[in-house]
C-alpha cells in the first residue's frame, strides 16, 4: 500500500469516547459521536481487572452535540468481548447475545480485564437523532476498575487524509 493510502481517513476515523477513569468511583459519560458522515461506529471499551465489580455499559442516542434530547438506544442484541486475568493478545472473542436493549451488564468474569466491542449502524438511530455515546454506569464500591472507550467511525462517506479529517462531534 502506498504511504498516501492510509486506513485512517479512508476506512475509519477515531476519537476518544472516554479517557481512562475509575468506574467504581463514579459513572463515566461518553463523548458523543455524530453519525452524519459515517455508516456506523464501533465502540471499543477496555477495562482493568482491579475490582470485583463486573463491567456494565449503556448506549444512548442524542439530538444534538451537547444538550438536546437524550435517550436509551435499545438496539444491542449482540456484542463481542474478551475477558482474561491479563489481556495479552492470545484471547479469543466471545459472542454475547441478549434481548434488544441499551444496556450490557456483567461483561466477562469478576477481577478480569475486558475488551468489549459494540457496533451501531447509523440507520439504527431513531428519527431526529444523529449522535450516539457509550456510557459506563457507576460500577459499585469494590476497589477500582479503570475503563476507557474509543469511538471508531467507519464506512466513511467523506474520505480524506488524516490531517484533513473533520471533528467527529460536529
Amino acid at each position: 500500500m502506498p504511504t498516501t493510502q492510509r486506513a485512517l481517513g479512508r476506512l475509519f476515523n477515531i476519537s476518544v469516547g472516554a479517557v481512562p477513569a475509575d468506574a467504581v468511583n463514579a459513572a463515566i459519560t461518553g463523548n458523543r459521536i455524530h453519525m452524519k458522515d459515517c455508516g456506523g461506529v464501533t465502540f471499543a471499551v477496555v477495562a482493568s481487572a482491579g475490582s470485583t465489580d463486573i463491567l456494565d455499559l449503556d448506549l444512548n442516542e442524542h439530538t444534538a452535540a451537547t444538550g438536546g434530547v437524550s435517550q436509551d438506544l435499545d438496539i444491542i442484541t449482540t456484542y463481542f468481548y474478551q475477558s482474561e486475568t491479563t489481556l495479552d493478545g492470545d484471547e479469543t472473542w466471545t459472542l454475547a447475545t441478549q434481548s434488544a436493549g441499551s444496556e450490557i451488564t456483567n461483561v466477562g468474569a469478576a477481577s478480569t480485564e475486558q475488551l468489549v466491542v459494540v457496533e451501531v449502524g447509523a440507520e439504527q438511530l431513531s428519527d431526529g437523532f444523529e449522535w450516539v455515546s457509550l456510557n459506563v454506569p457507576d460500577l459499585g464500591s469494590n476497589g477500582t476498575k479503570y475503563v476507557a472507550v474509543l469511538n471508531i467511525a467507519h464506512d466513511l462517506k467523506i474520505q480524506r487524509r488524516p490531517d484533513l479529517l473533520g471533528n467527529l462531534n460536529t
